[in-house]
């Protein structure tokens, strides 16, 4: 069967429900029923949520629990290039027929009931994780965590809050606190919480969710601490330091993110051949990956091309601070960005540390924010911008000025994946 089947089905799940995000479990809870329940079936369970970090923290839990020799099941979103990467089997994307055929069995199942996208496909990798032998299943939440269609695991082995800042306050609530409270839901009576860094509002709420249901946390600060020494990454817990490698996942965020991974694996027991695993064998893409060939490398092949699909206030500012540590270099943005973001707040912390910014439209997207009208947000943030009508002119209008420049196309996953999937 080729991908247009899984496609097809996919397109025909889309026109299941008017809207593409309406949150609660309802519908969930209805599907996995007429399925048999598969999501207790599942092999033991680390549940995800936060607002920035889950697909790092979740690659690098992935990455040391492989390093140890186990199979691990992993379910992630929004896919980059194609849908199959959202979805894991012990280790390998899913495969084209297995794909088509559980996403066949859940539509079927689903007697064309009202049920959104994702909420469907949710239950159709749940289902095909049951039904395949390994360790351990990794689940990022979608959007959330209390209403998130991922939320139907009773008892999970332990559960991770990432760092959560502001952002998709149209359904998680105005304020930190409302914000944290909606991501605090994954929280499970009794199951251990690995906690990251998190302001005070955020960690006060989550504090009070983990004290109503007995939930110990393992809190960034508290009950471990990560950093850099002298070139090496540095754990401590209360069972020990561990002395390691930096991520090779760039960046000076990825070290909070590598401590919640190792503080989830140390309280697996997972062993040292995952810790060092997790640091060092990680691969997360559109996140600081440099782009090496494809037609954007032919275009400018003098010029260091990075992509990175962060699109909040929290990811401006780690992208910044990775720019400032990288060597001195004219750095460029290409920057797509949807219209439901903080367009001001991502841009604002990029400005001191890049000499121009050019606006594209996301090809395809129907939620782009315009060109013309990211360049504006781009010049009351403090950047010199202009539009461009594509990727590829941006590029070229960028190295013909300045050929051994750094640019980074940045602003949104979505853009990121077009470029994963026009670059391949």
């Amino acid at each position: 069967m080729t991908t247009k089947g899984s496609d097809v089905i996919l397109e025909r799940m889309m026109a299941l429900h008017p809207k593409i995000i309406d949150l609660t479990l309802d519908r969930v809870w209805r599907l996995l029923d007429a399925l048999g329940n598969p999501q207790n079936d599942l092999p033991p369970v680390v549940h995800l949520a936060g607002t920035n970090g889950k697909g790092s923290t979740q690659a690098m839990i992935r990455a040391g629990l492989e390093a140890a020799g186990h199979k691990v099941h992993a379910y992630t979103s929004p896919h980059l290039a194609r849908f199959h990467e959202r979805i894991r089997l012990a280790g390998d994307l899913i495969a084209e027929d297995a794909l088509s055929a559980v996403l066949d069995e859940c539509y079927a199942a689903n007697q064309g009931g009202t049920i959104t996208y994702f909420e469907i496909t949710t239950c159709a990798a749940i289902l095909a994780m049951a039904r395949t032998p390994a360790d351990y299943t990794l689940l990022e939440v979608g959007l959330g965590g209390r209403l998130d269609a991922t939320n139907v695991i009773e008892k999970p082995a332990v559960t991770v809050l990432t760092p959560v800042s502001m952002d998709h306050e149209q359904y998680l609530g105005d304020t930190l606190a409302k914000i944290a409270g909606e991501k605090a839901g994954i929280i499970k009576r009794g199951v251990p919480c690995v906690v990251g860094p998190q302001a005070d509002d955020a960690l006060e709420v989550i504090e009070t969710r983990a004290a109503q249901l007995g939930a110990p946390l393992l809190a960034h600060g508290q009950h471990w601490h990560v950093g850099e020494d002298q070139g090496r990454l540095v754990f401590q817990d209360e069972t020990g330091l561990l002395d390691l490698p930096l991520p090779n996942l760039p960046g000076a965020h990825q070290y909070q993110n590598a401590g919640a991974a190792l503080a989830v694996l140390r309280h697996l027991n997972a062993g040292e051949a995952a810790y060092e695993g997790a640091v060092t064998r990680a691969y997360w893409p559109a996140r600081m990956q440099r782009l090496k060939t494809g037609p954007l490398f032919d275009i400018a092949p003098r010029t260091e091309v990075w992509l990175d699909g962060g699109h909040n206030p929290a990811a401006g500012e780690a992208l910044a601070a990775h720019l400032a540590r990288l060597p001195k270099r004219p750095t460029h943005l290409i920057c797509g960005m949807l219209n439901t973001k903080d367009a001001r707040g991502f841009l604002r912390p990029l400005a001191t540390q890049t000499q121009s910014l050019t606006a594209v439209s996301i090809p395809g997207e129907a939620n782009t924010l315009p060109a013309e009208q990211t360049a504006l947000l781009a010049r009351e943030s403090g950047h010199q911008a202009k539009s461009a009508p594509s990727l590829a002119a941006a590029l070229s209008e960028i190295v013909a000025d300045c050929p051994d420049a750094r640019v980074l196309i940045c602003g949104s996953l979505y853009l990121a994946g077009h470029v994963l999937r026009e670059n391949g």
